[in-house]
């Protein structure tokens, strides 16, 4: 499940059926009163820290260390409220019921409840906010150290907060770049099978244009989570495979010529690598007794 600062998406349907069972209420987005006023919240911080950059005032920037603080504190306070309501307010008609046991999800971090393991993590939109507020007090406490040691001038310290602030932009461009990532073989989860990925000549990602990353075993696994409606095609910024001989370097979709062959055998059995090179892919053709395919013609064969 993903929260956004007005929505929530993901396998929310999924979750509530399983805490049906244990007297949980349904999670859905009208739950969350402040999914109306968050947007507004962040973007008067936004533009208060280009204030604070443009300014250099030091007593803006305190004001906004202060807010970023508050509101930091503010949030985790909401979100472990919200998770305490959530675990123990069960329904007493429930079809699972173990005396004495809540099921509140964790803050941060992870936690068994029965037999379910509950993640709780920022992701790469919440890791932006963070790193970008971590910059903000780093740069509020080189400015305390360095008033105390002198009085230097306003425009010193405004000359100060314009490299700051760059750094923090070119991080937060960083932050948000969109490209496929190398797998870690035996922890990545395949996102449509669920299968740990293992085989280093079959792998494929699809990168959203927000930089969501999904991880595939296999062709045949890329092929049917399309297919399922899960994302939309104008949301995909990239899909790449490994290449079949070296699996640390990706190739375009649409560039890569895939060998299918019984004898390739793949974990989800497409049995379909991925070639940068045409000439190496007619040669694994050759000695697999495959056929080569484009990307339009393996999606196709596939379905």
């Amino acid at each position: 499940m993903n929260i956004w600062l007005n929505k929530i998406t993901g396998e929310v349907d999924i979750i509530n059926g399983l805490n049906h069972y244990i007297g949980m209420k349904h999670i859905k987005a009208e739950m969350f009163p402040e999914f109306g006023y968050l947007i507004y919240a962040v973007g008067f911080l936004i533009v208060l820290g280009l204030l604070v950059a443009i300014t250099g005032n030091r007593k803006l920037l305190t004001g906004f260390v202060a807010l970023l603080l508050i509101g930091a504190i503010a949030a985790m306070v909401d979100f472990y409220i919200w998770g305490y309501d959530y675990g123990h307010n069960l329904d007493p008609k429930a079809a699972i019921q173990v005396p004495g046991l809540f099921y509140q999800p964790p803050l941060l971090g992870h936690k068994t409840l029965l037999n379910f393991d509950a993640y709780s993590y920022p992701d790469s939109g919440g890791w932006v906010i963070i790193i970008a507020g971590l910059l903000v007090v780093g740069v509020w406490i080189l400015e305390w150290k360095k008033q105390r040691k002198n009085n230097r001038t306003v425009q010193f310290i405004h000359a100060k907060k314009v490299p700051a602030f760059i750094c923090m932009l070119s991080i937060w461009v960083s932050s948000c770049s969109v490209k496929a990532e190398p797998f870690q073989y035996g922890e990545d989860i395949c996102d449509d099978c669920k299968m740990t990925i293992m085989d280093p000549h079959f792998g494929a990602e699809i990168v959203t244009s927000k930089g969501r990353l999904y991880k595939f075993d296999d062709a045949h696994c890329l092929v049917h989570f399309l297919n399922s409606g899960r994302i939309k095609k104008e949301d995909i910024a990239q899909t790449v495979f490994v290449d079949f001989d070296q699996k640390d370097k990706f190739t375009e979709a649409a560039a890569t010529s895939f060998v299918v062959s019984p004898q390739l055998k793949s974990p989800m059995n497409s049995n379909a690598a991925g070639f940068m090179d045409l000439s190496t892919a007619q040669k694994k053709a050759s000695e697999t007794g495959g056929e080569i395919k484009s990307w339009a013609q393996l999606q196709e064969y596939l379905k």
